[in-house]
């Protein structure tokens, strides 16, 4: 149980590397307020509970039985929140995924180095090409994506599951 707005160290940071040292871990998300946008990201980081920080006793208790029991708690108020979020990102990823698609093998591979935070002229010795072919391909990734510039690229690649090389 901790805290999911306290600012140092981060809440939600440290669920993530909680469950990643000790998948096993069963967490509940003491919370400040209900909210769906946290929540959604408590629950993909692996809570299983999430309680307002003014819940009775009782409530805590019985989240916390449920959650050992691998059951997983949500306030109802905070159900179709939850459930459009999950739901919109699962549309902006199929949406960003689809535009990645769309790129050529070669303009993908610019993509990922894109994503690397590589530049121009370091695309170009990685790829073995000019750095005007790859000014062309930057241009043509950005034109297909329906983005005007490389940070908007990169994070509709990161939506979409595009790895750096």
């Amino acid at each position: 149980v901790r805290q999911a707005e306290r600012p140092a160290p981060d809440g939600m940071g440290l669920l993530l590397r909680v469950r990643a040292d000790h998948p096993g871990t069963r967490a509940v998300v003491l919370a400040e307020r209900d909210d769906p946008r946290r929540a959604t990201q408590a629950l993909q980081a692996g809570a299983l509970g999430w309680v307002a920080k003014d819940c009775s006793l009782d409530r805590l208790l019985a989240v916390v039985r449920g959650v050992l029991r691998d059951e997983t708690h949500l306030p109802p108020a905070l159900l179709t929140g939850v459930l459009r979020e999950l739901t919109a990102t699962r549309r902006h990823r199929t949406e960003s995924e689809r535009l990645v698609e769309s790129l050529t093998p070669r303009e993908q591979e610019v993509l990922r180095c894109m994503v690397a935070g590589l530049g121009r002229q370091a695309v170009a010795e990685r790829l073995y090409l000019s750095p005007h072919t790859v000014r062309t391909h930057m241009q043509n990734v950005l034109g297909k994506l329906g983005v005007h510039s490389t940070l908007a690229a990169v994070a509709l690649a990161r939506r979409a599951g595009v790895e750096p090389v």
